[in-house]
């Protein structure tokens, strides 16, 4: 069955985007890596359906996304879509290293050009480094060249280093996470209004929180779910809440199996901007706070704890404290700690950097305990970091260095 497809317009360039965009972080599996026969399928299926927005970057899969996708664009399928994919700034450290990934990019996708460029998963120090080494003029240079032709960033920060970046540069659009459980955390709701206000397209990342919100969900929140006269997945009810923001351009999913992928592509062209009832409103709400109710940490993400003298991004530990407590089972939850705060992607700003000076508990409108908080999600969340995050980087390093041998040798 084909189903119709909503699509959002680009404020400063009038680019007709699909609501539904597909994020190429959780391609599907086969052993230890991408099942690329299926992704394949997946992606032109998709792209056949009307979903014109992809979304990959180079640490995903550990390279192998933009690979897939570039086969999966073969045939005719490039000229469909619009493909965007992020410069790694944990991987920058002169000027010509933008320009040696950019370029590398271009040869990975087989392509002479990326429609949307990320500044990847930015926050208030890691912009200020990526400033100083001159990424404004890249953008610009890249952009009046060609190989590039809209720039944005991703952002896990607080929302005062959000609006700074906005303000810094004449961006095409951004990407920040937002679901119903996140309206106070990192960019939030006034980040979504306060980008959208500036004339930039705003795409939506995690907004079912990599899935913990579509898949089991504990006993209280089903029984509220059940009260709605109208039958909803949890997936469907979490994508239409982001949806019927007006501000929203794209809203991304990391698909990888055919039914979800079918019922996605089903609701973004029924999710109009505002068409969710009073009540259904009122019904998100009562499972908003039901999931807040079961959260281990009573954190708002108001940020008035920081900036941490140690470092630690408190909002943002809190929040993925939160995930794993809610949701135990899923492994990928202390991956994603690592990967934002244990310093794979960028600066350390992991619990377990807190010195115990308290400063933020004197400031905390909650009143939350903070420093012996610290604690305990240093114990649950770090085990093995110290080891794991040195594995990883060394792997990708690895993954890089062959990538610039091949390059030398077959030109």
């Amino acid at each position: 069955m084909v189903f119709p497809m909503l699509y959002r317009t680009v404020p400063k360039s009038g680019d007709r985007l699909s609501a539904l965009g597909f994020g190429c972080m959780r391609l599907p599996s086969k052993g230890r890596s991408v099942d690329e026969e299926r992704a394949i399928r997946q992606i032109r299926h998709a792209i056949d359906s009307g979903v014109n927005y992809f979304d990959t970057a180079p640490v995903y899969h550990f390279g192998k996304s933009e690979q897939v996708l570039a086969k999966a664009l073969e045939g005719g399928y490039r000229e469909k879509i619009r493909i965007a994919t992020k410069l790694p700034h944990w991987e920058v450290f002169e000027r010509e290293d933008m320009d040696r990934i950019l370029n590398g990019q271009l040869e990975i996708l087989r392509t002479d050009h990326i429609d949307y460029y990320l500044l990847h998963s930015l926050a208030g120090k890691s912009f200020r480094i990526m400033k100083d080494l001159g990424v404004l003029e890249f953008l610009d240079a890249a952009k009046t060249d060609g190989r590039i032709i809209h720039a944005g960033f991703s952002f896990h920060g607080i929302l005062d280093d959000f609006k700074n970046i906005v303000d810094a540069y004449d961006w095409d659009f951004c990407q920040i996470q937002y679901n119903y459980l996140d309206e106070k955390i990192q960019a939030g709701t006034e980040g979504l209004k306060y980008a959208a206000a500036k004339g930039l397209a705003v795409m939506i990342m995690e907004p079912l929180r990599g899935g913990n919100l579509a898949g089991r969900t504990p006993g209280s929140v089903e029984k509220i779910w059940a009260e709605s006269p109208v039958k909803r997945s949890p997936a469907e009810w979490g994508l239409r809440w982001v949806w019927d923001h007006p501000e929203v351009t794209v809203v991304l999913s990391g698909m990888n199996d055919e039914a979800h992928i079918d019922e996605n592509i089903r609701v973004a062209g029924e999710a109009l901007p505002g068409s969710l009832t009073p009540d259904e409103q009122a019904l998100i709400g009562r499972v908003r706070d039901e999931y807040r109710r079961l959260m281990k940490v009573g954190c708002t993400g108001c940020g008035y704890c920081m900036p941490c003298p140690a470092g630690v991004d408190i909002p943002g530990v809190f929040s993925s404290y939160n995930a794993h407590a809610l949701f135990p089972h899923d492994p990928a939850g202390k991956f994603q700690y690592i990967g934002r705060h244990g310093g794979l992607m960028g600066e350390k700003t992991a619990a377990g950097l807190c010195r115990q000076c308290g400063k933020c508990a004197k400031a905390c409108p909650q009143h939350l305990p903070i420093p012996s908080l610290m604690k305990e999600v240093s114990r649950e969340m770090e085990g093995m970091m110290d080891i794991a995050v040195p594995v990883m980087k060394g792997g990708l390093w690895c993954i890089n260095r062959a990538k610039r041998v091949k390059r030398f040798f077959l030109g």
